[in-house]
């Protein structure tokens, strides 16, 4: 008669673990240090083919729909 909620609170705490990193997930982010501009580091996401500049380390999350507006 418990065992059915277990199972089911069981896989809610599964799929909100599954789901916590799922933005990064498949972004590999590396360092290019010739594409420096000043205090801020450029990294190459070698998945999705990503740039960005930061300051504090690689980005967290995937920015591959972030690209530059085209005038």
């Amino acid at each position: 008669m418990i065992l059915p909620f277990v199972i089911i609170i069981v896989f809610v705490v599964v799929m909100i673990f599954a789901r916590r990193n799922a933005a990064t997930r498949d972004c590999r982010w590396r360092e290019d240090r010739t594409g420096d501009k000043g205090s801020l580091r450029k990294y190459n996401c070698i998945a999705c083919g990503a740039e960005a500049y930061r300051s504090e380390g690689p980005p967290d999350r995937c920015l591959k729909g972030l690209d530059a507006p085209r005038l």
